[in-house]
């Protein structure tokens, strides 16, 4: 088994993707937890009985520490092969079957991956117009989500099974300076650098 470890530098904020609602969060998002104590877990991180707005995207926290899940890298991974099958010439172009290979043979740990806010840094929150073409005509609403700050790092653990998969990973998240992490990403959001630790 081969094993990196990353250091992730965001340089653009990065959205919180859990809602503070805890039925919505428990009917459409924690339910896909593979185990009840799982979901059970993912319902007490999210700390909705903070939250004053529920209507709002926010960070699961552990010890009132903002952090993100594993599976949240790993939903990375797949964004950026899924983008990156479409460029000739890059090593995800030729990968087959790629959300069956990160699924199965790549795995991110720990669980729990805390957001180093910086110095002086705190979560703060960004508010953003979302349209959608629908058949009545353009829609309009509000989202609303917590923000970690730029200069947030955070660290985890890749193991690979294969070996060979480690080239086509380092292509992935070198994308992540062009796609980030977490919600409105096509904006730039959750932009990162990264190195190994």
């Amino acid at each position: 088994m081969k094993s990196i470890k990353i250091h992730l530098t965001l340089y653009e904020e990065l959205l919180g993707t859990a809602s503070a609602n805890p039925e919505i969060h428990r009917e459409f998002i924690a339910s896909k937890a593979p185990d009840a104590k799982k979901i059970e877990e993912e319902i007490a991180a999210i700390g909705a009985e903070q939250m004053t707005e529920k209507a709002m995207t926010v960070f699961p926290r552990y010890q009132g520490k903002p952090f993100l899940w594993d599976y949240q890298i790993k939903g990375f991974l797949k964004d950026a092969c899924g983008m990156l099958t479409r460029v000739p010439g890059t090593r995800s172009n030729k990968l087959k079957a790629y959300k069956k290979v990160i699924d199965g043979l790549i795995f991110v740990f720990p669980r729990i991956i805390p957001l180093e806010l910086p110095e002086g840094g705190e979560i703060g929150e960004c508010q953003r117009p979302l349209r959608a073409q629908t058949a009545q005509g353009e829609r309009i609403a509000l989202a609303h989500s917590e923000s970690a700050p730029m200069g947030t790092e955070l660290r985890c653990e890749i193991r690979m099974l294969d070996e060979a998969i480690e080239k086509t990973l380092i292509e992935w998240l070198d994308y992540g300076m062009l796609r980030g992490l977490g919600q409105w990403r096509n904006s730039g959001k959750g932009r990162f650098n990264w190195r190994e630790a």
